[in-house]
């Protein structure tokens, strides 16, 4: 299953991507159940603990493609992005694309596993869009 959402931040993209790479504060913005801590520059793991099963991840930083890469750690499961663009006005675009390679739910509860995989997306870079208000409305930026 591929899923993929966009969303029109209020700063460029050097400022967006460097609050959504940040992994001191990624929890205010990504799902509850997910942590994320820095290993090395630009190289994150990660422990999603959805659903009663914990899953280790690993994250890749590109700061000068304004990118973040991620997957499940030993398994081809799991894999996502999240790119940050410029946008008109001193505006970015953040696009996160999720996919998931391995067992898939069975029909009957897929299409509500899609449900929530969307929705979680669109909850997630709303609460980034607020994340980047608060710190770029701040003095001194956070």
């Amino acid at each position: 299953m591929e899923y993929e959402a966009s969303r029109t931040m209020p700063a460029d993209s050097r400022v967006v991507f460097d609050i959504a790479a940040d992994t001191q504060t990624m929890h205010r913005w990504l799902p509850g159940e997910i942590d994320v801590h820095e290993t090395a520059p630009g190289v994150a793991e990660a422990a999603d603990r959805a659903h009663g099963v914990e899953r280790e991840g690993v994250m890749h930083s590109s700061p000068e493609r304004h990118r973040l890469e991620w997957g499940s750690r030993g398994t081809p499961d799991y894999a996502g992005w999240l790119q940050v663009t410029d946008h008109d006005g001193g505006t970015s675009e953040v696009v996160v694309h999720l996919s998931f390679l391995g067992d898939q739910p069975e029909a009957k509860g897929a299409s509500q596993a899609e449900e929530h995989a969307e929705h979680e997306l669109r909850r997630s870079l709303d609460r980034l869009a607020d994340e980047v208000a608060r710190r770029t409305s701040q003095p001194g930026g956070g």
